[in-house]
Parts: structure tokens; C-alpha cells; sequence
């Protein structure tokens, strides 16, 4: 009997293990080390990395938004669960990509060359975007002006 116990603990164990291991989280972007999963560049700029995290829970990382963007083109954007970007005014910070705001902006160089940067607040993007010029852009927006919406 007390083998019987046992063992069906540890099935629990092991099964709730499972599951919890299965659920959908970002990963801290490793700077200075971890590759861009669409050009392969180091990821070394904290304010314009971005990450995507599918259903399943695989994690992409990326040295731009603009690379994920690209990524997204070519794969089914329903099965991610998560998409993240680095929020310029706190470096290093990974935000969810749809309640961004976006500007793209000649004096603010993104590493693809595309001078695109996320911002977590629209007053962060106003505030770049009253510096620096531009034009600022929604997530649905960007998603339009990179092809993304078929």
C-alpha cells in the first residue's frame, strides 16, 4: 500500500511538473551572447531587442523589432502566445509588442538599419517623436506597413 502512495506522488509530481514546464514565458535576452534568431547578429542593443515566445512555450530572440517583424512573415503568427519588444526609455525592459507604440525615426539608428524603436508608454513615443521627428505607429499600424495583416 505505501508503494502504491508513493508511486502515485510521484506520477503527480512528475505530471504537474509537466505542465507547469509547458506554459508559455519569456526568457531573459542574454546581451553580448545570444544570437538574433532571423540574421544570426549578437544581440547586443537593449533598447530595439524584441523576443517571441510560441503556444508550445520555444522562445525566439531577436537584435531588432524589425527582425521579428521579418520572422513573422514567414510563419503562422497564431501560434505565438507572446510577442515582446524592449521598451527603448528602459533598456533591456521586454514589453508586450501590441500595447507598444512605435516610432520610426532617421536620428534614433535601430541595429537592422530600419530606425524603428518601440516606446511603453505614447508619451515616451510622443516625447521621441517631438525631439527627433518621424512618424509614430500602433502596433496594428506596423503590422500593416510590414505586410503582416494577410
Amino acid at each position: 500500500m505505501k508503494t502504491l502512495k508513493l508511486t502515485l506522488a510521484i506520477l503527480f509530481l512528475v505530471s504537474t511538473g509537466l505542465l507547469v514546464s509547458c506554459k508559455p514565458s519569456s526568457q531573459a535576452i542574454t546581451y553580448g551572447s545570444d544570437g538574433c534568431h532571423f540574421c544570426s547578429m549578437t544581440i547586443v542593443d537593449r533598447q530595439h531587442a524584441a523576443e517571441l515566445v510560441t503556444k508550445k512555450g520555444k522562445v525566439f530572440k531577436f537584435d531588432a523589432v524589425e527582425c521579428m517583424l521579418n520572422h513573422l512573415k514567414e510563419v503562422d503568427a497564431t501560434k505565438m502566445a507572446m510577442f515582446l519588444v524592449n521598451d527603448y526609455n528602459a533598456p533591456g525592459e521586454l514589453i508586450n509588442a501590441a500595447k507598444a507604440n512605435y516610432l520610426i525615426c532617421d536620428e534614433i539608428p535601430s541595429p537592422m538599419g530600419e530606425f524603428l524603436s518601440a516606446f511603453g508608454t505614447k508619451e515616451g513615443a510622443e516625447k521621441a517623436y517631438a525631439e527627433h521627428g518621424g512618424e509614430t505607429f500602433s502596433w496594428e499600424e506596423l503590422n500593416t506597413r510590414f505586410d503582416l495583416t494577410n
